[in-house]
Parts: structure tokens; C-alpha cells; sequence
């Protein structure tokens, strides 16, 4: 990947709709060129896919909740059926593994407080494994959708 490619890329992160011809026009180069380096930047994978990028308070979902989450154990089966089963509930948005405790952080948007509440009774309680959560809500997003630095 030379500075070009990281170019390419820098682009698309801005604004992920651009047509080849307005890639090509800002990268300097001339359309042939610009997309055959695309598709070669899609099919080694560093271009993952595409996307829109949607507004949760537009759609109604203003209740953020990062969750903390102990494990009972560090068991592989454990932790297999804890991943698994978060990664079937919508409203976790995003769910990490950490080194250290607590085990994971997971961010939970739901429409208000009720939902939450219902969400972590009924769903997040009740996951494989876990033995402690710890919730904290999001005062303000300081720095959100930053693209990678290339």
C-alpha cells in the first residue's frame, strides 16, 4: 500500500459515495488507474465495505449505556456462549473484549430509560456467564465516527 492507496482510502472514509470519477479527480489520478487500485483495495480487503451512516437521535434511539460486564469464569465455552448471544441482541451496538477487569464493554443504545431497563432485565441479566454489570450512561459524545488514521 503506497501513499496513493492511503489516499484512496482517506477519501472514502469522507464521504464513502463518491463516484470513480470524483475519487479519481481528487486522488490526481485518471479514472483507469483509480479503479483498478479500488478494487484492488477492496479485494486484499482494506476497504471492508460500504455503509450509510445513520443518526440514533433521529431515530429515536437517545438512551447510551456503556455496560461493563464480569464473567464468572475465563472458561472458552463461556466466553463462546457470552459472545455469541450478545451478538444477537440489536441494541448492543458495539461489544469488546478487554484485558483485565472487567471482561467486556458494551454499548447499548435504546429509546430512553424504561427500554434500557427493560433491555438490561430481560436480555443482558440474563447472558451466559456473567457474574457482575456495572452500567454508566453517556453524557456526551466527545469524539465519534473519527476515520482511521492513515
Amino acid at each position: 500500500m503506497d501513499a496513493i492507496d492511503r489516499e484512496i482510502l482517506a477519501e472514502l472514509q469522507k464521504d464513502g459515495r463518491l463516484t470513480i470519477t470524483e475519487l479519481a479527480d481528487r486522488v490526481r489520478l485518471s479514472i483507469s488507474p483509480c479503479h483498478r487500485r479500488l478494487r484492488a483495495l477492496e479485494r486484499d480487503g482494506a476497504i471492508s465495505g460500504y455503509h450509510a451512516q445513520l443518526d440514533a437521535n433521529v431515530l429515536g434511539l437517545t438512551f447510551e449505556s456503556l455496560v461493563f460486564v464480569t464473567m464468572h469464569t475465563a472458561e472458552r465455552i463461556t466466553l463462546d456462549a457470552f459472545e455469541t448471544a450478545v451478538a444477537t441482541i440489536p441494541n448492543v451496538i458495539q461489544a469488546q473484549r478487554l484485558f483485565g477487569d472487567p471482561d467486556y464493554l458494551l454499548r447499548v443504545l435504546t429509546r430512553d430509560l424504561s427500554a434500557y431497563q427493560a433491555l438490561y432485565d430481560e436480555q443482558l441479566s440474563a447472558l451466559p456467564g456473567v457474574q457482575r454489570l456495572s452500567s454508566t450512561l453517556v453524557m456526551k459524545r466527545v469524539v465519534e465516527n473519527r476515520p482511521l488514521p492513515l
